[in-house]
């Protein structure tokens, strides 16, 4: 197998690989591609192809652009793999971000360089008013949207090798969590009151759940007489108008949340203002119905919770809080207060209790020193007796936690940790 280049015109060439003849007909088997550069750049590309063929591999032959390709890899293989709401996120990116920095190379011809330089860009003045640079975060999601299509690419053999595997995107800082105070959930609550979204801010600070997870929230998902909240679905507005209810992204985002007694009093009322609401229209009010809904029936626009929510903190004299800080805040007061992180995990529908514990690691520094006195607590009960003395006055009141008769010193240990944990 062997190849040569030839220039073409002003910074352009043709590299023309020999592959094998074809086994069955005994043609020639010869591929012209183009790349844009200098001599030496192809040159390398020559070394890489010929390399690929030893190994079986023949790139097709391809003028495509990283532009051409971006936007047909979305409209034919990632709109079959992700939801309406990351597809639109997707193209939204595409083309204000990756399309104007990358879009002009041709697809076989871009390097990981050039993504590198981009991304440094792009955290320097990469916001598309130029008024400064994007975040980490940002610069990561543009990362991963680059790999999957030149993923895809390498599958499609357009390309030898995905060259963002090769780059390094920049680290994310862990985000500071923003949480209200007790105070400051007085404040924001006495001000909310005065306005048709009380209860569903008030909901979003006794539940912890997340914004689209109310908004699809229907009647039937409400159970008031057992204090039971069920999440089934999740509301999205796409930019062209379109109201999307899709399920949660995960299993344990589906999940039943408890409700205090206050709140369920505020539902109570809130549907009563409902009944009546519907009566004035001419329609029932049925148990498909969302709850949250405006005037002519129809759902909350997700933009219109922001605002409220804006101005609902400027009246209270807050500021800096977003609506998503109204679920960082509910973990964090009942995290504060006591309640066990599992709990807390599964009324957030986390994944996993160490996603909880990760997030809201602030709080556990508060609770590991009310640990420490606990436990301090349990020997000062005592008083004049030892341990010892005092763990054997304790199994003595749990008949329960006693061992067989052929108890081992592992279970001692075990019943003395189940002691401790009950006064705990």
């Amino acid at each position: 197998m062997k190849g040569t280049i030839k220039k073409r015109g002003k910074d352009t060439w043709s590299v023309i690989v020999d592959y094998p003849r074809d086994y069955q007909t005994g043609k020639r088997n010869q591929k012209w591609y183009t790349i844009k550069g200098n001599k030496r750049e192809a040159d390398r590309y020559l070394r890489e192809l010929l390399n690929n063929g030893d190994k079986g591999i023949v790139l097709k032959n391809t003028k495509i652009t990283v532009a051409e390709w971006l936007r047909e890899w979305l409209n034919d293989y990632a709109s079959f793999e992700i939801s309406p709401v990351t597809l639109e996120s997707y193209k939204s990116n595409v083309e204000k971000h990756i399309i104007p920095a990358l879009g002009g190379y041709y697809l076989s011809q871009l390097e990981a360089k050039h993504i590198r330089e981009f991304y440094a860009q792009e955290l320097k003045n990469g916001k598309v008013n130029k008024s400064g640079g994007l975040s980490a975060r940002t610069v990561m999601y543009h990362h991963r949207i680059i790999s999957k299509a030149l993923k895809q690419a390498v599958l499609l053999d357009m390309i030898a090798r995905n060259v963002a595997d090769l780059i390094k995107p920049p680290r994310i800082s862990k985000k500071t969590m923003n949480t209200m105070s007790p105070l400051e959930v007085d404040r924001f609550l006495d001000v909310a009151r005065e306005t048709d979204y009380f209860v569903f801010f008030a909901t979003l600070l006794y539940t912890g759940l997340r914004r689209g997870e109310l908004l699809a929230l229907r009647w039937r998902n409400l159970n008031l007489p057992a204090g039971k909240l069920t999440v089934v679905e999740t509301a999205y507005k796409l930019d062209n108008g379109e109201y999307l209810l899709k399920e949660p992204k995960t299993a344990s985002s589906r999940r039943s949340v408890t409700l205090p007694a206050s709140l369920v009093e505020l539902f109570k009322a809130y549907r009563a203002d409902q009944e009546l609401l519907r009566i004035q229209l001419g329609v029932g009010l049925e148990l498909n119905d969302f709850v949250f809904i405006r005037p002519d029936g129809t759902p909350i626009n997700p933009n219109a919770v922001t605002l409220a929510f804006k101005r609902i903190l400027k009246r209270a004299g807050l500021k800096g809080y977003r609506v998503h800080d109204l679920r960082h805040t509910h973990a964090t007061l009942m995290l504060m207060a006591g309640v066990h992180p599992k709990i807390v995990s599964e009324r957030l529908g986390h994944a996993s209790i160490s996603i909880t514990l990760d997030t809201y690691s602030h709080v556990l520094p508060s609770m590991q020193e009310e640990a420490a006195e606990k436990f301090d607590g349990i020997f000062d009960a005592g008083e004049n007796e030892n341990s010892e003395q005092f763990v054997s006055k304790m199994l003595a009141k749990n008949e329960d936690l006693r061992c067989r008769p052929y108890r081992s010193r592992t279970c001692d240990t075990l019943i003395k940790s189940q002691v401790l944990y009950q006064l705990s």
